[in-house]
Formats: structure tokens, C-alpha cells, sequence
């Protein structure tokens, strides 16, 4: 082989790997999901000034999420090409590909905690710590202003029902405006920061059921957090 096929061969690696990148964000929706959450923790660590080996931690731990993704469409791809009928050990292929993202995935959040933890909960102990003393009594009226907003939107657009459907989503609402309530009376906490994370993860994981299941669009679900986390916190600052 020529010097000259050499480098034409290096060069046609690298458009292959490329065209096999690209084709995968354009299909896969997880890949793009992931993606698009690196870019925002890569602006995030601009933000908070992370330390060098933060930001490496952080550059690793992108990387095996993207990889473990990569793996996992090329392996879901090579086994619809092998299996024409139901496979039990094609689906076993999947899901274990499958789990090495999830494990992937769960490493980087662990890793993004650790070191974004520190300097978010610096800054929203500072917020909150402008806040009066809340009662606890208002998260009963913040829950059901929610619901009643929700079901007098609904009824206003003709759209969905009080419990299904519709925007915008109730259950979001009221996962995101029990998010803020939480977030507002743990202000005095040690432990608020991490009661505050585990709290929202719960309210996404809501919210991603109500997608995931086809009862809302992405549209609806966040127009109804929004509108539960927002009412939630007018609410507890001007009768706080």
C-alpha cells in the first residue's frame, strides 16, 4: 500500500466514524438526550469554575456515558440485522447493553454531584437564606391552587381531563410545585441541597412518565412544572 492509499485510508476512517456519529444522533433519542446534557454540564463547570481534575472527572465521565451509548446502538443494530423472528438471546443482548448505559449514566450523575454539589448548594443557601421563615401550612394551599389552576386551564382550552391529558400536565404541577415547597421549608436544613435533588429527580421522573406513556407532550409536562414550581414559590414568598 502507497503512502498516498495510507493517508486516504486514515482520511475515509474518519469520515466512516463520523457518518456513523452523526447518523446515530439523528436517530437516537437517548444519545441526543445525552448529548445535549453534556454540552449544558460542560457550561456549567465554565460557570461554577470548576477545578482542573473536576473538569477531567466530569470529561471522563461524559465520555463513558457517549461510548456506553455508541455500543449500545451498534449492538441493538447488529442484532436486528442477525434476527429475523423473536429471540429470547437477542433481547439478552439488548438489555445487557442496555444495563452498561444505565451504569454509565448513574456514574455520571454520582460524579456531577460530587462536584457540582459544593458550589450549587453555596449559592442556593444564599437564596434561601433571604427567605423568611416558612409555614409549612402554605404547602397545603400551594398543592391545591395548583390542582385548581390546572383544572381551570383545562376547562378554559376544552383539552384533557382534570386527571388526564390536556395542558398542561397536573401531575407535573403538582410533583414540581411539591419540589419548590420542600426545596423552601428545608431552607434552615444541613441536608436541603441533597433533600432538594432527590425531591426534583422525583418530580422528572414524574414528568417522564406522563411522556413516556403518551398522556402528554414534552410541551405539556413543562408547561405544568413550570406553573406548579412558580406558583409554589410566589406563594411562599409573599405570605412567608
Amino acid at each position: 500500500m502507497t503512502e498516498r492509499q495510507r493517508t486516504q485510508s486514515i482520511f475515509e476512517s474518519f469520515n466512516n466514524a463520523t457518518e456513523g456519529l452523526i447518523h446515530a444522533l439523528r436517530t437516537q433519542r437517548n444519545l441526543w438526550v445525552h448529548f445535549t446534557i453534556a454540552v449544558a454540564v460542560l457550561v456549567a463547570a465554565l460557570a461554577f469554575g470548576v477545578t482542573k481534575i473536576e473538569l477531567i472527572s466530569l470529561l471522563l465521565a461524559i465520555t463513558f456515558v457517549l461510548v456506553a451509548e455508541l455500543v449500545n446502538t451498534a449492538i441493538e443494530a447488529a442484532v436486528d440485522v442477525a434476527s429475523t423472528s423473536f429471540d429470547p438471546m437477542a433481547k439478552l443482548a439488548k438489555d445487557i447493553a442496555a444495563g452498561a448505559v444505565l451504569i454509565a449514566a448513574l456514574n455520571a450523575v454520582a460524579v456531577g454531584y460530587l462536584v457540582f454539589s459544593g458550589a450549587v448548594a453555596d449559592r442556593s443557601s444564599r437564596f434561601l437564606d433571604r427567605l423568611e421563615e416558612i409555614p409549612a401550612e402554605l404547602t397545603l394551599v400551594a398543592l391545591t391552587l395548583t390542582v385548581t389552576v390546572v383544572i381551570a386551564v383545562k376547562a378554559f382550552t376544552g383539552r384533557g381531563t382534570p386527571l388526564r391529558g390536556g395542558l398542561p400536565s397536573g401531575h407535573a404541577a403538582v410533583a414540581f410545585a411539591g419540589w419548590m415547597a420542600v426545596t423552601l421549608i428545608m431552607h434552615d436544613s444541613p441536608h436541603r441541597f441533597l433533600i432538594s435533588s432527590l425531591t426534583f429527580i422525583m418530580a422528572l421522573l414524574v414528568a417522564q412518565t406522563r411522556v413516556e406513556t403518551g398522556v402528554h407532550s414534552a410541551s405539556e409536562v413543562a408547561t405544568g412544572g413550570l406553573l406548579g414550581a412558580l406558583m409554589t414559590l410566589v406563594l411562599f414568598q409573599v405570605f412567608g
